[in-house]
């Protein structure tokens, strides 16, 4: 048997906290109940992931950041999942969760943003290293051919709406744009010289301003897990509340099919 297995049999030892039925529970070496029974949720997921305290001003806009992706808009690829889990009278449970595993898409959801926080990490230390922005983008284009968190397929050249929505909640908080989204923004700058027509996207924003809250990219990316999950449960509801299977039906005469055309079972 493995070393490492030998080493870790039973007890498990853990920094995280444990379960005393009839007694108490302890959440990072707190008690639940007693030390942390007046913290805000968002906080205590985030203390959970990070270990650390956050002012109240930090958790409002971290709330906002979870707040202002909240689309209730069953078109959209997870909350369809969520909308057809419902159509299909299958349990909430199954539903919403099987459109958070989708949100972690190639495209959309949590990949781009993992990337984008990596990116801007990667960025600001070559920067910080003497090299400038304008060889960083040109060397990362190369390699990749693109920069998660700059562009938007659906609405490539307009201002990404939830942008301005948090920027004004940062600056009712009084929370300063720190070095991470300002890099952000210098980024889309520099795209726009190269000849890019790719604005910032959400994608970048989300994770610059918890990176300069002191998160790591890993960071980042398990606090957003859940922030597009509010808009879910309204597309499971009404999904639900629609006959069973009324929910995106599409007759076959309405795809236009161009593949291989019918073939014959040929039994040999």
């Amino acid at each position: 048997m493995s070393n490492i297995l030998l080493d870790y049999e039973v007890p498990l030892r853990t920094r995280m906290g444990a379960c005393f039925p009839g007694e108490r529970a302890v959440f990072r070496g707190y008690d639940l109940h007693a030390d942390l029974k007046d913290m805000d949720w968002i906080a205590l997921y985030i203390f959970g992931i990070t270990g650390r305290r956050f002012s109240p001003e930090q958790v409002a806009v971290l709330h906002a950041l979870w707040t202002y992706t909240s689309y209730p808009d069953p078109r959209l690829w997870n909350n369809r999942v969520a909308a057809l889990a419902g159509s299909a009278r299958s349990t909430g449970a199954l539903g919403i969760a099987a459109a958070i595993a989708v949100s972690e898409a190639s495209i959309y959801g949590w990949q781009p943003e993992f990337a984008a926080a990596d990116f801007l990490v990667r960025a600001r230390d070559r920067i910080h290293a003497g090299e400038s922005l304008q060889a960083v983008l040109q060397q990362e284009l190369q390699q990749h051919r693109r920069i998660l968190g700059y562009g938007r397929p659906v609405a490539t050249l307009q201002v990404d709406e939830r942008i301005p929505a948090i920027l004004a909640r940062m600056e009712s908080e009084h929370i300063a744009q720190g070095p991470y989204l300002q890099l952000a923004f210098d980024i889309e700058r520099g795209l726009f010289q190269m000849g890019r027509q790719l604005p910032i996207n959400y994608a970048s924003v989300v994770v610059a301003i918890p990176l300069d809250m002191g998160l790591t990219p890993r960071e980042c990316y398990l606090f957003l897990l859940p922030s597009f999950m509010a808009g879910m449960p309204p597309c499971y509801l009404e999904a639900s509340e629609r006959p069973a299977g009324a929910t995106f039906p599409l007759r076959c005469s309405r795809l236009h099919y161009e593949g291989p055309g019918r073939r014959l079972w040929q039994q040999e």
